[in-house]
């Protein structure tokens, strides 16, 4: 048809487009190139994701024991106490003993962890800002109440 505009097949909404395995295969794909972007940002660091998880939760609740980490970064017990002992090593951690409890240890970051852990929020608040960041706020909004939505559904299938 003359004069009609052609859509975008890459923006244009498709019959199927609501289809909730679509959504969901989608979502995944995202957060699948989503990671590796950031993945390479926290490599280029010199650490792992796991590295930094653990490192910038240490910004946010420095003296904690290795207890509270593994519960804060959903990991077992063993997975973190490898992790801080690399960490350790490496010379970005530091155990310190807990007065009155000789079996555990608050975390601690030495000068180069928060160093490390300050670079890698700020790595990942600019590929925040270059991608999320750049949605208009009533759809940034809109995205928060969906995603807070199904959140909520998977919370309620996991409460069984």
């Amino acid at each position: 048809m003359k004069g009609e505009a052609v859509p975008d097949l890459k923006t244009a909404p498709r019959a199927d487009a609501t289809e909730p395995d679509r959504v969901w295969f989608r979502f995944m794909r995202l957060h699948q190139r989503m990671l590796g972007q950031m993945t390479a940002r926290i490599r280029a660091l010199g650490l792992s994701i796991p590295q930094f998880d653990l490192l910038s939760t240490l910004t946010e609740r420095e003296g904690i024991s290795q207890n509270e980490l593994a519960e804060r970064l959903y990991v077992t017990k063993g997975n973190v106490s490898g992790l801080v002992d690399r960490l350790v090593q490496a010379g970005l951690v530091e155990r310190r003993a807990i007065a009155g409890d000789r079996r555990s240890y608050a975390m601690h970051l030495t000068p180069e962890g928060r160093r490390l852990a300050e670079a890698g929020i700020a790595a990942q608040r600019d590929f925040v800002a270059q991608t999320l960041g750049k949605l208009p706020a009533d759809d940034l909004a809109e995205l928060d109440r969906l995603v807070l939505s199904w959140r909520d559904l998977a919370r309620a299938v996991d409460e069984g």
